[in-house]
């Protein structure tokens, strides 16, 4: 059987996913993988910029933007999992209480440093705690302590904590937890929650459909389903 490079677009919180299950998606097929990670608002320009690809993994709102665009594949778009936001601190560090709103507060304008995506151009999480901050009335004095993360594999949240450049981070929980030298401490409260669907299609401009339906069929394997549980995302 011909071997096929499936290139893959895939949003920075799957990095970790298919990083661990590559291996196996080529044991089982004999297809390997080419993948790419981004911010999902950036995979989303990408497609919209005509980069070629067979398989893309990213929010289902830009997917079905995508998809009224000419971009991905009528009938294949596929719910893989879904991302919440969770806060971080760094290694060895005592956990602040975040059990509430008022405590989430607290531990925000407690910390000298924080550490967020960019509001605009990172990923959703950076716009979603823009608004949170505005939303506690404490958005002056985050502005004031704040490191922006610029999305993407190399501009993690997690990095900037790991590095010592803030205290207390908030981003995707499974891209906070792809970063092994800092402490996770838990989800946002839940009135702060902001959750993220991520869903797989097959982009127009493949020349594998066949071999990027295997892909996708792979990932909604009860396997494929323990792995991305276990990276800090629910399975779909």
């Amino acid at each position: 059987m011909t071997q096929i490079d499936i290139k893959v677009l895939a949003t920075t919180a799957m990095k970790t996913v298919f990083d661990e299950l590559s291996a196996p998606f080529q044991t089982a097929t004999g297809d390997r993988l080419t993948a790419s990670f981004g911010p999902s608002v950036q995979i989303e320009k990408r497609l919209a910029e005509g980069e070629a690809a067979d398989v893309a993994v990213l929010t289902a709102s830009a997917a079905k933007d995508m998809l009224a665009r000419g971009k991905i594949v009528a009938g294949s778009l596929v719910a893989i999992a879904s991302s919440s936001l969770g806060v971080a601190v760094q290694k060895g560090a005592p956990k602040p209480d975040i059990s509430s709103v008022e405590a989430f507060k607290r531990a925000l304008l407690a910390a000298r440093s924080i550490a967020v995506s960019k509001p605009v151009g990172a990923g959703l999480s950076g716009a979603h705690m823009a608004k949170v901050f505005q939303d506690l009335g404490i958005a002056e004095a985050m502005t004031a302590k704040a490191k922006y993360g610029s999305g993407g594999v190399t501009g993690l949240v997690g990095l900037i904590i790991e590095r010592g450049e803030a205290e207390i981070g908030v981003q995707q929980i499974a891209e906070l937890k792809a970063v092994p030298g800092i402490d996770f401490v838990g989800p946002l409260p839940a009135p702060l929650q902001s959750v993220t669907p991520f869903t797989a299609a097959i982009t127009t401009g493949t020349h594998h459909a066949e071999a990027g339906r295997r892909l996708i069929d792979f990932l909604i394997t009860p396997a494929a389903k323990r792995v991305i549980k276990a990276k800090g995302l629910e399975p779909a």
